[in-house]
């Protein structure tokens, strides 16, 4: 079974890391190592030898070369990009394979948005990368100034799972944001009233707005409708 997953927002999958480690509380039911111990016990794919302990895959570094129908693809579905074990010559060399493959659009998550910032200026940025950070909580929302001082040309916030009110936010030089809540077993609530706010405030800043889920046990059942209608803006690989 393939497991470079895809979801909503994605049409390919793209992991030359898997593995990961908790940082923040968004991590806690994180689907990746769900799937990463699953990959390994059930399936018995070698790839996932190591269960959730951050390992590089050099043999799929070059994988986007392949790829010439333009595709929408999530870097590292399963690991983070920015993970302070990651050498940043590893982070380099996927850089450079997105900027050799220019037809393809690749959305970057990280959590670790102090490492983004503080890498920034050694990435060769280029405008089919959209670079994100994740805030699950209002207490995390220093990640949005982290990405802001990176030089990204395009920029996204992911608020999902959302886990609280965000409060006020100032979405200057974010072009999207994408909200969705939590699933699975053990999931989290998340409120309306955070969903409302966020996009009533996207709406007064000019970042598009996406809202994918909400979530739950059953997350398919509760579906994706938001005040009776569906806000599925999806950003195009050209």
């Amino acid at each position: 079974m393939n497991n470079d997953k895809i979801n909503e927002f994605t049409q390919q999958a793209w992991n030359p890391l898997t593995g990961c480690s908790k940082i923040s509380s968004g991590c806690m039911n994180c689907y990746a190592e769900k799937d990463a111990y699953r990959q390994r016990d059930l399936f018995k794919n070698p790839k996932y030898k190591n269960g959730f302990d951050l390992t590089l895959h050099e043999e799929v570094l070059e994988n986007p070369n392949y790829w010439k129908k333009p595709k929408r693809i999530f870097v590292n579905s399963m690991s983070d990009l920015f993970h302070e074990d990651v050498p940043v010559e590893f982070i380099l060399r996927a850089f450079s394979v997105m900027q050799d493959n220019p037809q393809h659009l690749y959305i970057i998550l990280t959590k670790r948005a102090d490492i983004l910032e503080r890498l920034s200026p050694e990435l060769p940025w280029i405008d089919n990368i959209l670079m994100g950070v994740t805030v699950e909580e209002e207490r995390y929302k220093w990640r949005i100034d982290c990405l802001r001082n990176s030089g990204a040309i395009r920029k996204m916030i992911s608020a999902e799972p959302l886990l609280s009110d965000l409060g006020e936010l100032n979405l200057s030089g974010i072009d999207w944001m994408m909200v969705g809540g939590e699933s699975g077993e053990n999931c989290r609530p998340m409120e309306k009233a955070w969903v409302l706010s966020i996009r009533d405030q996207c709406e007064s800043q000019d970042t598009e707005f996406t809202f994918k889920q909400w979530g739950g046990v059953y997350r398919r059942e509760n579906g994706s409708i938001l005040d009776e209608r569906h806000y599925d803006y999806m950003p195009e690989p050209w």
